[in-house]
């Protein structure tokens, strides 16, 4: 196990907060992850709701090129979720945590907060339609067989394959600009 990585004082009184492990990162292999700054970031879509999915500069970019690539050889692929804040981070675990989900469970499927790849504005989660978002099945897809063939082409890996070392569940989805 990789030696605990300090936190700043206001990211371990958050976890203190939300009853995640002081050795956390250290335990799942994770580097902390900074957020972006705001005015790095790009929109690269709209939610139904209105609300923006953003990435830094670069990352939009790449996935511009990826997403109009796909079209071009028939693939719909959308931007589900990108940039998220620690205290966005912070939020969702909260609400997992009112409804009555265990800490665990929570950070089965999330990053703690300082340590989502989302922070840094180089995190997308894509989805395609016919397929619901964040969800296992998008493995099934047309689009998922075209980002593993092609995402590195662009700059993209998957985060959290199946069996990952990390401790996180499957998700097909989530892709990391690594350039």
């Amino acid at each position: 196990m990789a030696e605990p990585v300090p936190l700043p004082s206001e990211l371990a009184a958050l976890h203190h907060e939300l009853g995640i492990p002081a050795d956390y990162g250290a335990r799942r292999g994770l580097p902390l992850q900074a957020d972006a700054e705001a005015g790095a970031l790009v929109t690269v879509a709209r939610k139904a709701d209105g609300t923006s999915v953003q990435l830094i500069a670069p990352a939009a970019k790449a996935w511009a090129d990826l997403h109009q690539a796909a079209a071009h050889e028939g693939i719909v692929l959308t931007a589900v979720s990108g940039h998220r804040s620690v205290s966005r981070q912070a939020d969702l675990i909260r609400r997992k945590l009112a409804v009555g989900q265990s800490i665990a469970a929570i950070l089965a499927v999330m990053a703690a907060p300082g340590f989502s790849e989302h922070h840094t504005g180089r995190a997308l989660d894509v989805g395609t339609p016919d397929y619901p978002d964040l969800e296992e099945a998008f493995a099934d897809s047309p689009a998922f067989a075209w980002l593993n063939r092609r995402a590195a082409d662009f700059g993209f890996r998957l985060s959290f394959p199946k069996d990952n070392p990390r401790g996180f569940i499957f998700e097909p989805w989530h892709w990391f600009w690594t350039e």
